[in-house]
């Protein structure tokens, strides 16, 4: 199965509205251009803009993962010299088919909206970032890696204490990072950075880093994304959202929706705060979700891809009753009580 095959258009930049609301909560940013690349104007060494002290070494005011304020820390090291988390391609496999037939034994389905598949990006460095609304969220990204993105390695952080206790999850990609911490702030960028300079990379991150209602808002990101993209020499950076909804089925629904796409480059990364980027973010996420909740109280499948069917039907003594039933009839039996 192929991506949708559009491309990052001019229209994917900040609008109008947000640019001047950028511009009034992160300081002066300077002028976007009207692309999906942001261009940034002439930097300074020593020069502080929006909220960024620029150095030659490169020096950052790094909040800590999951604060706002700052703390001063160097995070310019080389990031090929980290060593990143090995992928065994037999484990990855294996867990790959169990997550598909587990989402199947609990779900009714799992669809992906129309207008909202995933961007083509053209090979280059992706980071796709999610709201996390359930314990299924690791899952189903698997599944969306499965289907969308076959030839693209797939990282993603998890807090350092839960993959001691789960540390098969090193060889799927995750690495761990100390939670509300200097070192892990930095620990996080680093490895980030080396992941998007690997080939062909795909990172995958919950920035809420808590499970958040869908219909929450406004939505509140932590620092560490916002960071990497002021950091980042080359990236893409997508949200997808998800909802798990029930509609006619004894089993609920997974529905996923991809946002726009917000493309970054070395040039770019002075161009912006990080308060700025995080910003931006957050309501890229917002407006998928608003799409994708919008979709979801309309219920036609029809407006939805479907990548797995589950589940359906009530089981046991009633569907053998209803299944002998259609067949003294004549009729096809057919599990599900809906049409969905």
């Amino acid at each position: 199965m192929k991506p949708a095959s559009f491309p990052l258009t001019p229209a994917l930049s900040p609008s109008a509205g947000e640019r001047e609301n950028l511009s009034q909560r992160s300081g002066k940013i300077g002028r976007l251009e009207n692309s999906a690349t942001f261009l940034p104007e002439q930097s300074q060494p020593g020069k502080r803009k929006a909220g960024v002290e620029i150095s030659s070494e490169r020096d950052f005011a790094l909040p800590l993962l999951g604060e706002r304020a700052g703390v001063r820390a160097d995070v310019h090291r080389k990031s090929t010299a980290l060593e990143l988390p090995r992928i065994s391609k037999p484990l990855l496999r294996w867990f790959t088919w169990y997550s598909r037939r587990y989402i199947c034994r609990h779900f009714h389905s799992l669809r992906i909206s129309l207008v909202g598949l995933p961007p083509a990006t053209r090979g280059r460095p992706l980071v796709i970032y999610s709201n996390h609304a359930s314990w299924w969220d690791a899952l189903v990204c698997l599944v969306l890696k499965d289907e969308f993105f076959t030839d693209r390695k797939l990282f993603a952080p998890i807090d350092a204490a839960a993959l001691e206790n789960y540390k098969m999850f090193r060889r799927l990609g995750f690495f761990g990072v100390e939670r509300g911490s200097r070192r892990g702030a930095v620990q996080f960028l680093r490895t980030a950075e080396a992941i998007l300079k690997s080939p062909s990379p795909l990172l995958f991150i919950t920035p809420q880093s808590r499970f958040a209602d869908v219909r929450s808002r406004p939505i509140h990101f932590e620092a560490g994304l916002g960071h990497l993209a002021a950091r980042v020499e080359d990236a893409v950076f997508v949200p997808v959202v998800a909802e798990y909804v029930f509609w006619e089925e004894r089993l609920p629904e997974i529905l996923v929706r991809f946002g726009e796409p917000v493309e970054v480059n070395q040039r770019s990364a002075t161009r912006m705060s990080s308060e700025a980027w995080t910003n931006l973010f957050e309501r890229k996420l917002e407006a998928a979700q608003d799409a994708l909740a919008a979709e979801v109280k309309l219920r036609q499948v029809e407006n939805f891809q479907t990548i797995l069917s589950g589940g359906a039907g009530q089981g046991g003594v009633y569907d053998w009753w209803r299944s002998l039933a259609a067949k003294l009839r004549g009729e096809t039996f057919r599990k599900e009580h809906g049409r969905k």
